[in-house]
């Protein structure tokens, strides 16, 4: 099983499906809310009816679509994106490699769940091409920076949640209320230009590094499928304030894989992330933020403690010092024209839908 989409086929009328393994479940014979091109009017309807409707999909019968027979599309229209900082592993590698020499975390890191503001509207579906960025790069040693492609462009693995049921503005949704407003779950893969993140973030932080693109798998995952995977996070240290306490019970036990040209070069699980969703969520609203129905919010970069299991080239790779060596030969520091990267996750039976993006030259012609 893996969640809600939408589809068509043979250019026809774009409607609501349930994927379970190879087909896709055809729900748009049991109303109009299903034959609407998102998901975006089943989202706002609330927890009790995601947990009807999902029981009518698993259980009705209803027309069986191949897989590879169909096309997939975006699955809900992006109301905000948000992207967060939430891998202690990740911030801790990411710190020593920028600031070998002073503490790898900055010290508001283990009291709120960081992050940036992404652009809702670069934010695509599976499959979606990836033309490689242009930007300003400040080269060692030079004086002007160069307006050119970007020689690093790399990958992050995340998890993302989708807001359903919005929230009324200046009231914060606790963390005790975060299953009432999220539907479910999507793979994330935040792309990322570090030679234009290099530049540009000072003092503000991702801006043209980060806008460009973000893809995410067509398959949401609704979070009662996900309800027998959910573990104790890891302890945090110090304690959270108090608006940010509790939550700690959703931690996922997923375990994800990062494929580069066929090849997986990482492996790791969602259950290592220090700040959990419901706390992420808690804080993007603690100020009195409204949240909308279509709303994503990603976890960032997903690495775990061991070498291999981390989510990005530039951990893999140790910010280009340590090239990963393919099995046909060729080297990668960070991603080239005509490379492949897929995300997976999975969790027994339940898997989640892949994240697949191919880089192309940009316009203009190649490096």
């Amino acid at each position: 099983m893996t969640g809600f989409g939408v589809f068509s086929v043979d250019g026809g009328e774009r409607r609501v499906g349930f994927r379970a393994g190879g087909e896709i479940r055809d729900l748009s014979g049991l109303g109009e809310i299903f034959r609407r091109p998102s998901l975006n009017a089943l989202l706002a309807q609330g927890r009790g009816a995601w947990e009807d409707t999902l029981g009518r999909a698993l259980e009705a019968d209803v027309p069986r679509v191949p897989l590879a027979g169909a096309t997939v599309h975006m699955p809900f229209e992006v109301a905000d994106y948000v992207d967060f900082f939430s891998s202690l592993e990740h911030a801790t590698n990411a710190g020593l490699l920028f600031r070998p020499d002073a503490e790898p975390l900055q010290p508001n890191w283990r009291w709120l769940p960081v992050a940036y503001h992404g652009r809702a509207g670069t934010v695509v579906v599976s499959g979606t091409d990836v033309v490689r960025p242009r930007g300003e790069v400040m080269h060692p040693a030079a004086d002007v920076p160069l307006y050119e492609p970007s020689r690093r462009l790399d990958i992050e693995l995340e998890l993302g949640f989708v807001v359903g049921v919005p929230s009324r503005h200046g009231r914060p949704v606790p963390v005790s209320d975060f299953a009432e407003h999220v539907f479910g779950v999507v793979l994330v893969n935040d792309w990322s230009a570090r030679d234009l993140q290099a530049w540009e973030s000072r003092p503000l932080g991702p801006f043209l590094a980060k806008s460009f693109q973000t893809s995410i798998s067509g398959w949401v995952t609704p979070l009662a499928l996900l309800e027998e995977h959910r573990v104790e996070a890891p302890l945090q240290e110090p304690p959270p304030l108090p608006h940010l306490a509790g939550g700690r019970d959703w931690a996922l036990d997923l375990e994800l894989e990062v494929a580069l040209n066929g090849a997986v070069v990482s492996r790791g699980n969602a259950r290592t992330l220090y700040w959990t969703m419901p706390q992420q969520l808690a804080h993007a609203t603690s100020n009195g933020a409204s949240i909308r129905t279509g709303d994503l919010m990603a976890s960032g970069t997903i690495s775990g403690p061991d070498r291999g299991s981390e989510g990005s080239l530039l951990e893999l790779t140790r910010n280009g010092a340590e090239p990963l060596r393919l099995p046909d030969g060729t080297e990668r520091t960070f991603l080239e024209d005509g490379d492949e990267v897929v995300l997976r996750a999975r969790a027994g039976d339940l898997e989640l839908g892949e994240v697949r993006g191919r880089v192309v030259e940009p316009s203009g012609g190649a490096l």
